[in-house]
């Protein structure tokens, strides 16, 4: 299967370490990747259906000064939908004067949903086609954007749906807030002051984030599988939606 990043900060905040040890597990995801961060209100999206080992836009993105205060970045091991740019996560769809940045790992079996209006699928992805149903539905249930925990309520019932056809873990961002739901794997850090050292788990690499950030930051990285040897990564419950604002977790 794929995995997944996200990132949730209280300042725009660089990526580069985090995507760094991230995409070196595309030994075992080469079926693309992608990375979209938001400035303001916009959104750059940058995807290639290469493997992010051997992708010059991965090249790029671990040379580019990337500053976010949401982030979500997925690699591809495809389970369903041919290996083509319109397969490769995350996608982005517009709601509410939004955009909105989704990517999931997992495999749903026998999952179509009915579709109608705005939101249809480019590719021919059982997450593409979930996605699309997330956002019909949250428009139905909603006439404008909520608060978050309101969408957060909303998620945390919308979520069993396609989670009922296979696994379903996935991370969602509006700008506002990440949501990251787990079916099987997914883990969590939070870094604050006062910061420490961390070293990557695949890449020689070390972080002393004392140097680079300032006591006022936070962020909270979330991903598939631990991507540091030295930092207390929080595992979610199968069935768990969590929300992020401002580098913390809310609560329910």
């Amino acid at each position: 299967m794929c995995e997944l990043l996200g990132m949730n900060a209280n300042t725009p905040t660089d990526v580069v370490f985090s995507f760094t040890g991230f995409s070196t597990r595309a030994d075992e995801h080469k079926d693309g990747f992608g990375i979209a961060f938001f400035e303001g209100c916009g959104v750059r999206l940058m995807v290639d259906a290469q493997s992010a080992r051997t992708s010059p836009v991965a090249e790029m993105v671990r040379r580019y000064p990337i500053k976010s205060d949401n982030i979500v970045a997925h690699i591809r091991k495809a389970t369903q939908g041919r290996v083509a740019l319109e397969n490769t996560h995350p996608f982005v769809r517009e709601l509410w004067g939004r955009y909105w940045v989704f990517a999931h790992n997992g495999d749903l079996k026998g999952y179509a949903p009915r579709l109608h209006g705005a939101f249809r699928p480019v590719g021919d992805t059982d997450s593409e086609r979930a996605f699309c149903w997330l956002m019909q539905e949250l428009a139905k249930a909603h006439a404008s954007v909520p608060s978050i925990p309101e969408l957060s309520a909303t998620l945390r019932e919308l979520a069993a749906v396609p989670a009922a056809h296979g696994t379903f873990n996935f991370m969602l961002s509006n700008g506002q807030a990440l949501w990251a739901h787990c079916s099987t794997h997914l883990h969590h850090v939070v870094r604050k002051h006062p910061f420490a050292r961390a070293s990557l788990h695949d890449e020689d690499v070390t972080v002393d984030f004392a140097d680079v950030t300032s006591p006022t930051d936070r962020v909270a990285v979330v991903v598939t599988q631990p991507l540091t040897r030295d930092e207390v990564w929080t595992p979610f419950a199968p069935g768990e939606l969590r929300a992020f604002v401002d580098g913390a977790p809310i609560a329910a």
